[in-house]
């Protein structure tokens, strides 16, 4: 396979980032058990910092406001990108009784007050200009797997519809609420259906946005899929613009895979879920045939501290890992923090997830550039 390995400079109003870049996922304005420093030492260049849906749920769109942006609610003076609320949307309106979407958009409850909230393209981009992110996403309809051809151009059609009212939000007032300019990415569905897929980036591509983006509840969630799908749409993409598989990163080696097909960007909230259930990315990062590989000899690349196997093992989680964690405690004291379910140990074991994505990036750029 021809490698479409690419590394860009992205400028954004909280400065500059360097692609292939993984972006931890903040939800809820936080990313768990990690804070800003946290992060920074980890060598994260940009989060996902606020999903759209659970920021109007709470604190709501008044508080952020009146903080001044999310940057500053969160502390975080790096690039950031948020998201639409559309995948949270396709989540809850599996159930009927509390979410509906219809051609408008979203009509859901508060999960706390029951209040009826709507989401729409003008509220959803109307959010994501309070929340004050340097990259918005068009407000989507994700495309779910178990419904078919007509499920699929059903959402794909409502999708491309509600990214040209969007947009037309977008460029009425492309700043954020705080003054500063917001670049608006779209999103590529059609579920597995080739033509659909192709049919939705060229219009993806016709719309000429800032960002390109991959979307759909596949994406991520079957990695040989997912590579496909890359391929069959990446004839059509700019070179010159960044593109964005959403949700992938539950492996070091996913990242891999999809860079080495002309992916830029990519947010997973795999990497701090797994470290919180005691699963530790464990292997090395090598060069193999031009390019690299995450080799190791645990099941899907991750060490399973619970095992009492670890209870007086005194070596880091990864011997070269130049995280906090593996410099300063062994699998024998993270065994321990376990078993005691310790707060302390969801943060040292987060950092050290988080550390490893990032350093896989940092080697592919490092060999892109090379």
């Amino acid at each position: 396979m021809k490698n479409h390995a690419r590394s860009l400079t992205i400028k954004t109003a909280h400065g500059d980032f360097q692609t292939p870049v993984f972006m931890p996922v903040g939800t809820r304005a936080f990313v768990n058990y990690m804070t800003t420093p946290d992060l920074i030492q980890a060598g994260t260049q940009i989060i996902l910092g606020g999903n759209t849906y659970h920021m109007l749920c709470s604190p709501g769109m008044d508080i952020i406001q009146a903080a001044g942006g999310m940057h500053k609610f969160m502390d975080w003076d790096k690039p950031m990108l948020t998201d639409s609320g559309g995948f949270q949307v396709f989540s809850l309106s599996q159930n009927k009784n509390i979410c509906k979407i219809d051609e408008q958009g979203a009509h859901f409850k508060h999960p706390i007050t029951g209040q009826l909230l709507h989401l729409t393209p003008q509220t959803s981009i109307d959010a994501q200009k309070i929340i004050g992110a340097d990259i918005i996403m068009a407000f989507d309809e994700c495309t779910p797997e178990n419904g078919g051809r007509d499920a699929a151009l059903a959402a794909l059609e409502r999708t491309h519809r509600w990214l040209r009212e969007s947009k037309e939000i977008h460029t009425q007032n492309p700043l954020s609420a705080y003054g500063y300019p917001q670049q608006l990415f779209g999103i590529i569905q059609g579920g597995s259906f080739r033509d659909l897929r192709e049919q939705s980036a060229q219009h993806i591509v016709d719309m000429d946005l800032d960002g390109i983006a991959l979307g759909g509840e596949i994406i991520g969630a079957d990695m040989q899929k997912t590579c496909e799908i890359i391929d069959w749409v990446r004839p059509l993409l700019p070179e010159h613009k960044p593109r964005y598989t959403m949700g992938v990163g539950l492996a070091p080696q996913d990242l891999i895979d999809v860079v080495a097909r002309g992916i830029d960007m990519f947010d997973c909230v795999a990497p701090t879920r797994n470290a919180r259930h005691g699963s530790l990315y464990c292997g090395k990062i090598v060069e193999k045939d031009n390019w690299l590989a995450f080799e190791s000899e645990e099941d899907n690349g991750r060490l399973l501290i619970k095992k009492s196997k670890y209870a007086k093992d005194d070596s880091p989680i990864m011997e070269d890992c130049t995280c906090y964690t593996c410099q300063h405690h062994t699998k024998a004291y993270l065994h321990f923090l376990f078993k005691e379910k310790s707060v302390a140990y969801s943060h040292l074991a987060c950092i050290h997830n988080i550390h490893v994505m990032h350093d896989v990036c940092a080697k592919m750029r490092e060999i892109i550039l090379k």
